[in-house]
């Protein structure tokens, strides 16, 4: 019987067009995946969409002289187009500005709220000093006060692994205008995440499936969680699903805690809009699906421990797609990180030039040119470096000398000695042998 696979992909940020070290990660990787199993006659849904709220949409509109929603809607299709002409082949790709996203995402933080695993809490909060804003975690950096790396981000010291507050910093310093950040007292929602450590932990020790580094980091953060906050002094996002804020329009829900939502409203989306509106229940209310969640080593903590803390926490309450039914929502089966890609020895920097988009690549470059690179050289286990001299070897020597070589050879003999793709006859034991051994190699392909 075929199975259920949610192949859920990353969400990019609608503030830029995608460059190739951002679909080197978590775009090709996925799309293999997806294609593989389509061909093992597996059902599967394949899911993301553009992230649209938080500082960095508003920090590029205001560069940009448009409004957040101009911004996003511009380049909502341009991000699509990069990834769909890239030939990802994406059952759904949505936004999170959509209603069915925001009804969705008000929902879970209700029901979370509502059985105590939201609370709130007056804590500080970093604002920048020249424009008044709130930074958003990953915009400040500083000393970690852990092991002392230099660059550590407000969310995390990438360094020792740990998670970090803004106000944990030493020295720390706003992304955007390089000034310390201003910190003021300020009522927030906090989600309790300590309180699934213990389930957290207890399921993640049974993850033996998952990658070493990936288990083993997520097991260290499940070891030592602290609430987290979950909104934000923003204009720009969700609205906070409670009375007293209907009116309000100061605080929203953060970026952070609506975007990983997006892999079940997108689900959602995608049964309504094929006519069948329960048919996402047959993912995400059966525990023979699989989901599996493709992303950078930075996002992790994200949708190893975040994520499923809040599905852990929905349990047996919630009207999610507006329909009836078991409520329980299925955990990740695997989460599949990846490294970093750089360009020519460095970091991909859209500032200072250091940067291949997609669409100008594929100007000048069919799609498979690049697919092939990403998947003999990408960064699946460790970074790795893009160059144009390992980029035209590759095609040259591989993609076109070898496996091109050897479907024009096997074409041309086809088409001297029979004119055209002859009918099969009985197969005689060296064929049935060469066509088992063909069909073996999805389960030995599977397992890697």
């Amino acid at each position: 019987m075929p199975e259920k696979i949610l192949v859920a992909v990353a969400w990019p940020y609608a503030n830029g067009p995608r460059h190739i070290g951002h679909v080197a990660g978590f775009g090709v990787p996925s799309d293999i995946f997806a294609r593989y199993h389509r061909l093992l006659g597996n059902d599967v849904l394949m899911v993301s969409g553009t992230d649209e709220h938080g500082t960095p949409i508003t920090i590029a509109a205001d560069k940009e002289g448009v409004s957040p929603r101009a911004l996003a809607d511009r380049y909502n299709r341009v991000i699509g187009d990069d990834l769909f002409n890239l030939g990802l082949s994406y059952n759904t790709f949505t936004r999170t500005t959509t209603q069915n996203h925001y009804r969705v995402t008000q929902d879970l933080f209700k029901t979370l709220y509502d059985k105590g695993y939201i609370f709130r809490k007056e804590a500080l909060g970093a604002f920048s000093a020249t424009t008044g804003r709130t930074l958003p975690d990953r915009y400040i950096e500083g000393t970690c006060p852990i092991c002392g790396y230099a660059d550590a981000r407000g969310d995390q010291c990438d360094n020792c692994g740990n998670q970090l507050d803004p106000v944990d910093l030493i020295n720390p310093r706003s992304k955007v205008d390089g000034q310390p950040p201003v910190f003021k007292e300020t009522e927030h929602f906090f989600l309790n995440l300590p309180a699934f450590a213990e389930r957290l932990t207890a399921w993640i020790s049974t993850q033996d499936h998952w990658r070493p580094n990936v288990r083993a980091f997520s097991l260290n953060l499940a070891a030592d969680l602290k609430p987290r906050a979950i909104t934000r002094d923003l204009e720009w996002g969700v609205p906070i699903p409670l009375d007293e804020y209907a009116q309000r329009d100061d605080k929203k829900i953060y970026v952070w805690f609506d975007a990983v939502i997006g892999y079940l409203s997108a689900s959602i989306e995608w049964a309504h809009n094929r006519g069948t509106p329960e048919a996402w229940r047959d993912w995400w209310q059966n525990d023979a699906a699989r989901h599996y969640y493709f992303m950078g080593k930075d996002n992790i903590v994200f949708h190893s421990v975040i994520w499923p803390a809040m599905l852990l926490g929905y349990g047996s309450g919630g009207t999610y797609g507006g329909g009836t039914g078991n409520p329980k929502l299925e955990l990740p089966y695997n989460i599949v990180s990846s490294e970093f890609l750089t360009m020519e020895g460095k970091k991909f920097s859209s500032s200072r030039g250091v940067v291949i988009y997609v669409n100008d690549f594929l100007s000048r470059y069919d799609p498979d040119a690049l697919r092939y690179f990403l998947t003999s050289a990408g960064p699946e286990a460790q970074d790795t470096d893009f160059t144009w001299a390992e980029f035209v070897r590759r095609n040259n020597d591989e993609l076109v000398a070898t496996w091109g070589n050897l479907v024009n050879r096997t074409l041309t003999n086809v088409y001297r000695n029979f004119g055209a793709v002859p009918e099969p006859a009985q197969l005689t034991a060296g064929d049935q042998l060469l066509v088992e051994t063909v069909e073996r190699g999805f389960g030995s392909v599977g397992e890697l």
